[in-house]
């Protein structure tokens, strides 16, 4: 891979990280073979060997491999104050639609567990993660 290329694949590994889904090394894989794919060359381009991973990761010491922690998808949306603001207005709103009394409100919990949810799996990330990897669970529930 050219330097560019590596330095493509380094942020984009960096942006997925941030947005809490940080690709495993076979993702990162592929992705580098893709990349090379797209360089419009006109031989078949070879992939990437079974070493190209660990070797990619000594040239950018500023990744590392870790076991992500699953991070619950409407947990990490409930961190956005806008959103949890407009949960609030929205139920206000509701609440004036159907005449539903203060005291007519409680509270209660509900249990469930994740369909498809793997319970540790290795992922690249940056060195300066604290802590375990977040990753973002889909909202796939039952």
């Amino acid at each position: 891979m050219t330097q560019l290329e590596e330095e493509s694949l380094r942020n984009w590994i960096i942006s997925m990280g941030k947005r809490g889904l940080p690709p495993r090394p076979s993702d990162v894989q592929s992705m580098a073979n893709i990349l090379i794919a797209e360089r419009g060359e006109s031989t078949s381009p070879r992939p990437v060997g079974k070493n190209w991973f660990a070797d990619y990761l000594k040239r950018y010491p500023i990744l590392k491999t870790d076991y992500i922690r699953k991070y619950n998808y409407k947990r990490a949306k409930c961190e956005d104050p806008k959103l949890i603001r407009e949960w609030f207005e929205k139920v206000m709103e509701i609440k004036a639609q159907y005449g539903i009394l203060d005291e007519d409100t409680y509270n209660f919990d509900e249990t469930s567990f994740t369909i498809g949810a793997i319970a540790t799996t290795k992922v690249v990330t940056t060195t300066d993660c604290l802590g375990k990897p977040k990753h973002l669970q889909s909202d796939t529930r039952e």
